[in-house]
């Protein structure tokens, strides 16, 4: 099984599939105090960055689990490029109902939580992976503030104020889950750009290359629209985070 063409051609320029950068990344990993030989799952993990990163800087070992085929190749690709096949391994396979055989330090999901059916599902999965006194780590969206009406919620590719929680909605329901944030790393206006913006160009590209692609008109009407909705209303009030959580005793 692989995600739609139209998020793969998105997405073809980004190691990155989140609104962070590689310094976010090391910034996030500076500040969980991530260590050598700690074991970091990292379901539905794209192409791999942060562990093949976190393992170059830090020596962890990392498994990742992605059900997209190119995304898979391309992380081994990039564990081979920074040195560090021996210690990062990705895997093909549906990332959920998948539980590490041996409990690990940390069990991530940066940006997926489709795959335990929102964020309560997911760090629920992610809970049956880690250690005890192990850390999940959680990468979601958030309103930045209270969307004004029914369009701004909609250019933010939600349906309604539901769709996603407030920052302090977020932090208010790891309590309610009997966790403690202990860290948080947020996207900001500059890192969401470089998300969003290179997506542009990606289709641009593909366009300029394969104009009568079936999927070409698609991609053209998305082009249209993209960038006004990004700087008009997802830029304003969409945020996005990676947390930082510990179960309670």
């Amino acid at each position: 099984m692989e995600l739609p063409r139209v998020f793969a051609i998105r997405h073809s320029s980004h190691r990155i599939l989140n609104p962070f950068d590689a310094t976010k990344l090391a910034t996030l990993g500076a500040a969980l105090g991530v260590e050598r030989d700690q074991q970091v799952l990292d379901l539905a993990c794209g192409k791999g960055e942060m562990l093949c990163t976190w393992a170059r800087d830090h020596d962890i070992v990392g498994t990742g689990v992605d059900i997209n085929p190119p995304f898979v190749a391309a992380a081994q690709a990039r564990a081979s490029e920074l040195g560090v096949s021996d210690r990062v391994t990705v895997l093909h396979d549906n990332a959920t109902d998948w539980v590490s055989t041996a409990p690990v330090d940390i069990a991530a999901c940066l940006g997926a939580t489709w795959i335990g059916g929102g964020v309560s599902g997911t760090i629920e999965l992610l809970r049956r992976s880690i250690r005890p006194g192990g850390m999940i780590l959680i990468g979601e969206p958030y309103w930045r503030a209270e969307p004004p009406d029914q369009e701004t919620v909609e250019g933010c590719h939600a349906t309604s104020y539901s769709t996603f929680e407030s920052l302090p909605g977020l932090v208010r329901l790891f309590g309610e889950l009997d966790y403690d944030l202990v860290e948080m790393v947020l996207a900001d206006e500059d890192t969401w750009d470089r998300y969003a913006a290179a997506q542009w160009l990606s289709i641009r590209r593909f366009l300029d290359a394969n104009p009568d692609d079936p999927i070409a008109d698609e991609l053209r009407d998305e082009l249209r629209t993209a960038p006004i909705l990004h700087v008009r209303f997802q830029r304003a009030w969409l945020g996005w985070g990676a947390f930082a959580l510990v179960p309670r005793n």
